[in-house]
């Protein structure tokens, strides 16, 4: 079963990122179609797609088109009951639920003072009040279901889930501007940084599409707070020590250096998610 998902920059779509992690994380099969912010309105650029006009949109193998990240969600979970996307035990599926809808349609505040940007990590950024309500709405919501579901992992209700994937750009806003939470939320927030699934989907926004100067805030700038990426360059020349790309199969024709070891990939894209966290790659790091 494969599913056709479209959707916006890497670096800033924080719908995208939600379902974008979902077919990720739990392995569902997809082809996907990426948009950029700066090519003019989204509508404009999902012809094919409508009557749906925003990103992210799936269209199911028998052809149904979904847009919204939470009817994308839910139909994934009903499509794949056996994945797990909802916890299988009723009250930890209820209190998802409630606070995935909570996400899905509150913190308006987060959202408008702090727009999603996966290449920025400010350090002097002061909060209004609005926003500072939003987080300790955030930090009541996260106790709670935790102490509802009493998971043994970092998680919300038990495992991953599209409770947490709801919840991953707001980690990823309070990360990049220093957001203050209780020490609880910020272990929510650190278990989501290094994600392997997060940490991919921010390597892509740091290499792929234009840098929009909408989305840039004027604060001082320091280095993100997530795991460290293990060094790696590209390079020009050199002796790979694979012939076939770790992700397509195909042939080798771009070069990447790391830990003084020579591998290849199929494409500058390949290459450079790569080399942004090179950790966030099985396929890569099973060459290592």
């Amino acid at each position: 079963m494969t599913y056709d998902l479209i959707i916006g920059d890497y670096a800033y779509s924080s719908w995208s990122m939600r379902a974008w992690l979902l077919f990720d994380r739990f392995g569902i099969a997809r082809r996907q179609t990426e948009i950029c912010f700066d090519d003019g309105d989204v509508p404009d650029q999902m012809p094919d797609w409508a009557p749906a006009k925003t990103v992210p949109t799936i269209r199911t193998p028998e052809g149904a088109l979904v847009g919204d990240s939470l009817a994308i969600a839910e139909e994934l979970a009903s499509r794949h009951p056996d994945m797990g996307l909802w916890p299988e035990a009723p009250l930890a599926r209820a209190t998802a639920r409630w606070a995935a809808a909570e996400m899905h349609s509150g913190f308006t505040a987060l959202r408008g003072d702090c727009p999603m940007n996966m290449r920025k990590a400010y350090t002097d950024f002061a909060p209004s009040e609005a926003v500072e309500r939003d987080l300790r709405r955030l930090e009541t919501v996260w106790d709670h279901a935790r102490q509802t579901c009493a998971p043994e992992g970092p998680w919300l209700c038990g495992d991953y889930g599209i409770v947490d994937a709801f919840y991953a750009p707001v980690a990823a806003r309070i990360a990049g501007y220093g957001l203050k939470v209780s020490p609880l939320a910020r272990a929510y927030v650190d278990a989501h940084l290094a994600d392997p699934a997060f940490r991919r989907w921010r390597a892509l926004g740091l290499v792929h599409g234009p840098d929009l100067a909408r989305y840039r805030r004027d604060h001082a700038e320091g280095a993100w707070p997530g795991p460290k990426p293990r060094a790696a360059r590209a390079v020009a020349q050199g002796t790979p020590e694979n012939d076939a790309c770790p992700y397509s199969g195909n042939a080798v024709t771009h070069l990447m250096e790391m830990d003084g070891r020579i591998f290849g990939m199929c494409n500058a894209r390949c290459r450079d998610k790569t080399v942004a966290d090179p950790e966030a790659w099985p396929q890569f790091m099973a060459l290592v």
